[in-house]
């Protein structure tokens, strides 16, 4: 788990989020208001919605139906929840408070662990 997350704000620009994953080289950002999480923006969704995303507010794009897990979820159940939806991060929460993320390449390198 990523316990270190970049995250952004509701009322951000998506350029100012685009930017910030460009340059921590990630793919999405959780966005919190009042210490709550309330929504994920991706790359790809910044791509889906053409050239003029860069002037909206994140909040217009975000993800608001997220799944999310806790620190005790198993790793097969997050395993199963990103293979059925195809999303690549996984908030952990505990309540409504962002904990840390858990990415694809969190998976990938717990396998390789424990495989050694």
């Amino acid at each position: 788990m990523i316990s270190d997350v970049i995250v952004s704000a509701p009322e951000d620009l998506v350029a100012a989020a685009k930017l910030k994953m460009v340059r921590a080289n990630i793919g999405g950002l959780p966005v919190i208001e009042n210490g709550t999480l309330i929504g994920l923006i991706t790359h790809r969704d910044i791509l889906l919605a053409g050239s003029e995303a860069l002037k909206l507010k994140v909040e217009d794009l975000m993800s608001k139906d997220l799944k999310v897990v806790n620190k005790k979820s198993p790793l097969k159940d997050i395993s199963k929840i990103m293979a059925e939806t195809g999303y690549q991060r996984i908030p952990v929460v505990d309540g409504d408070t962002l904990v840390g993320l858990i990415t694809q390449s969190c998976i990938i390198k717990a396998v390789a662990d424990y495989l050694d």
